[in-house]
């Protein structure tokens, strides 16, 4: 009987992914506790303020200067998808749209024909450490839509489904469903304009955490779909029978199931798949278009437009302390959350 596994390859960072994922990142980072401003009680010396991403006691400024994180960027021709499963988020954007997420909750915007947001990490707790865990990834979209208008969606925890099988020994499995559907459970739907709204394109996105021994199997999918697993945390994970290192991802077979057998330790994963987009894919930074020609009308497009320009007062905006999860949406619709 052949494997279901086509390839096992090491994770770095980005994680390698494919069509029509562009990449995804997992950032863990373990801030101390916060200030006054939101940031880190901590000092920032001997860090590349405004470029620092190596660990330096178990954390990393990013882009930041007060605040850790990725303040207002440009984006074009594709979807991030941001799952927040730890600590919690600032989103501003050039549309006027604006939140704050996490623990759970996931964020899907299409960028579409141009948008700037910002991306900030405010540290609320001040008298224990703030831990932060968040996977960004960058879904494409097919020529025909890359340039449609923006759109900011979000997805609250409690609207995700998450479901829970227990194997014969009684250990569990937890599957969150981001995107797809899993035993007639849909996750929420996608913007409207995403590869993702196709329920024929099989865009899953699945996170998967496994209890010491545990297992549990994958559900064959439609042939020609891309489908990959990211095993980020945990020891002694079987795929099919075969072990596989830490820290790697496994290409599978859409076609075949594929038990999951786990170590002594608990296990995360992450699934991704989807049918490709079977396009060329130009891309330069933030900018993902078909055509070279179509960067550099990007490029042009953003010095002259700067995408609606910046309405907050900072590109590193953060929101007041005391604001729980909230969104303010486009049309002025504000959901809160707590």
């Amino acid at each position: 009987m052949s494997s279901p596994i086509l390839k096992i390859k090491s994770l770095s960072f980005p994680w390698q992914t494919s069509d029509p994922f562009l990449f995804c990142v997992h950032h863990a980072d373990f801030y101390p506790k916060g200030n006054d401003q939101l940031g880190p009680d901590a000092s920032l010396a001997g860090r590349n303020i405004g470029q620092d991403f190596t660990i330096k006691d178990g954390w990393r400024m990013y882009h930041g200067e007060t605040v850790p994180g990725f303040p207002a960027h440009p984006h074009r021709g594709f979807e991030t998808v941001t799952i927040c499963t730890t600590g919690l988020i600032d989103h501003s954007d050039s549309l006027g749209a604006a939140a704050r997420f996490g623990n759970g909750d996931v964020q899907w915007m299409t960028a579409g024909k141009g948008v700037q947001h910002s991306e900030m990490f405010p540290l609320l707790d001040k008298d224990n450490p703030n831990p932060l865990e968040l996977f960004q990834i960058w879904l494409n979209l097919p020529q025909a839509n890359k340039l449609v208008e923006p759109h900011f969606a979000m997805l609250w925890n409690d609207t995700i489904p998450q479901l829970e099988y227990e194997d014969e020994n009684g250990h569990k499995t937890n599957v969150m469903i981001v995107a797809g559907k899993l035993d007639d459970n849909d996750a929420p739907a996608p913007p409207p304009k995403s590869w993702a709204a196709t329920e024929d394109n099989d865009v899953a996105i699945w996170t998967i955490d496994m209890e010491p021994n545990a297992e549990w199997t994958i559900p064959s999918t439609a042939a020609g779909t891309n489908r990959t697993i990211y095993y980020f945390e945990g020891e002694g994970l079987e795929v099919a029978g075969q072990g596989i290192p830490h820290y790697h991802g496994v290409e599978l077979n859409p076609e075949m199931e594929v038990e999951l057998k786990n170590g002594n330790q608990k296990a995360r994963l992450l699934m991704l798949q989807g049918k490709p987009i079977n396009e060329p894919v130009a891309q330069y930074g933030p900018f993902v278009m078909n055509t070279q020609a179509e960067i550099q009308e990007a490029m042009r497009d953003y010095q002259s437009t700067q995408f609606g320009g910046w309405p907050w007062s900072t590109h590193q905006h953060v929101h007041p302390r005391e604001k729980g999860r909230f969104a303010v949406h486009v049309d002025g619709r504000e959901e809160v959350k707590d």
